[in-house]
């Protein structure tokens, strides 16, 4: 399994792009919104980013993605694993799959924990804690929701 979108964290030159958020960083807490699924995580790695695939907009209800990564060690599932349902979207015109985790009870967007990847993705506004991190770019900016604009001056990457 791949993460839910296989263009996070990655350079324009197609290669993973990850850094460390400093030295051994805090442990930092991050839950759904019902409080079932619990998580905690350390040394969060970029890039912080904003994804506007139209796939993100809509499991998120949102205008874009907002996600960090962690290293699989550095992350720890603390209650609710019972409670994480994946679902995976069908493959449209050409890969990559596409998949996301939730809370069954809230329906909250959780990091998926179970597939290691090399780097797990946590949709930012799990945490409950400041990650350290701030974003850094726009990804699939191409395809964002026409009735957005960005205002930022973050750099935007098709």
């Amino acid at each position: 399994m791949t993460l839910a979108n296989p263009l996070h964290g990655l350079s324009p030159a197609g290669e993973r792009k990850p850094y460390a958020a400093g030295e051994e960083s805090a442990m930092i807490r991050g839950s759904c919104l019902c409080g079932g699924v619990q998580f905690e995580a350390r040394n969060l790695k970029g890039p912080f980013e904003f994804c506007h695939c139209a796939r993100c907009r809509k499991v998120t209800g949102s205008a874009f993605a907002a996600g960090v990564y962690v290293a699989p060690e550095d992350f720890k599932l603390l209650q609710g694993q019972e409670l994480v349902r994946v679902y995976r979207a069908p493959i449209r015109n050409a890969p990559p799959a596409y998949h996301s985790c939730f809370c069954s009870r809230c329906g909250s967007r959780v990091p998926d924990a179970f597939s290691c990847p090399p780097l797990i993705e946590i949709p930012a506004g799990c945490l409950d804690d400041d990650p350290g991190l701030r974003p850094e770019m726009h990804i699939c900016v191409k395809v964002k929701a026409p009735w957005f604009a960005i205002s930022d001056q973050l750099p935007q990457l098709d």
